[in-house]
Order: C-alpha cells, then structure tokens, then sequence
C-alpha cells in the first residue's frame, strides 16, 4: 500500500487540495478510511459508468450534486451522511473536476475533510474532436465498471 501522506496534493482554497485520478486510487489504497464520492448524475452513470473499486474492497458512495435539468441537490450533505460519510479523506468525482469542486468546499465547510477534488475528474476535458479522451479516472486505465441500468 502506498503512504497517503506522501501524494502531493495540489493547494486549493476551501478544501484539502486537488489530487490526480492515479493520485485518488493510491489514497483510497492506502487509507483504510478514505472513501471515493461520484457526484456526477444518475444519467451519467447510467450511460458513462463508474469507478470500480471492488479491489480495494470498498464501494464508491453515488450522490447527485445536482439532479435531472441542472438542479441543485438539496439532500446532497444528508446524503452523504446517511451513507457513512462524515469524515475524511473524502475523495470527490465529477465528470470533468468541476461539480466536484463545489462538492469537497461544501463539505468542507460542513466539517467532512479532508475534502479533495479529483482533477479531470472521470472523463476529463475533451479534445479538439469534442470527445472526452484526454485525461480522466476512464481515460487514464482505472478501473471501472458499467453503470447500473
């Protein structure tokens, strides 16, 4: 197992800091207590898919930081708790590492941290084709998993 004090996180104000997609699987490999949180909505996991983390034998906590149509998710902190998290270090995904930003400051600042960010999120950016391949949890080989249906 790796030491999860040792990745180097990159300074961000209002939460722990952004971490890598790899940097994200070494802290959730090496920290019993960590826990991986997709923020994404229940249409992208349904049709991109989702971290698999079975191997760490640990499962990802699936809460929408805004639901269908853009909404905020106002249930977003309630769900967390409810499924355990209350905590850190809490490692946050979004698609591309935006929504999950906002996510890992409002934990924070509900006192859930470390809070961290997951850069490029599960995606990543697209390139110049309009396709999301240039970084990313997907693109960069971690595991993962078909959503469910």
């Amino acid at each position: 197992m790796s030491d999860p004090a040792r990745i180097d996180v990159r300074p961000a104000e209002g939460y722990a800091g952004d971490i890598t997609p790899e940097q994200a699987w070494e802290l959730l490999a090496g920290d019993p207590s960590a826990v991986l949180v997709d923020v994404r909505t229940q249409g992208e996991w349904r049709t991109i898919g989702v971290p698999d983390t079975a191997r760490l034998e640990k499962q990802p906590v699936f809460s929408e930081w805004v639901q269908a149509g853009g909404v905020p998710n106002p249930r977003f902190l309630e769900e967390l708790r409810a499924a355990g998290v209350t905590d850190g270090p809490i490692v946050f995904l979004c698609r591309s590492g935006q929504r999950s930003i906002a996510a890992a400051r409002l934990a924070t600042a509900s006192g859930i941290a470390p809070s961290y960010n997951v850069l490029d999120g599960f995606e990543g950016a697209p390139g110049a084709d309009g396709v999301r391949d240039q970084r990313g949890w997907k693109v960069v080989g971690l595991p993962w998993t078909a959503g469910p249906a």
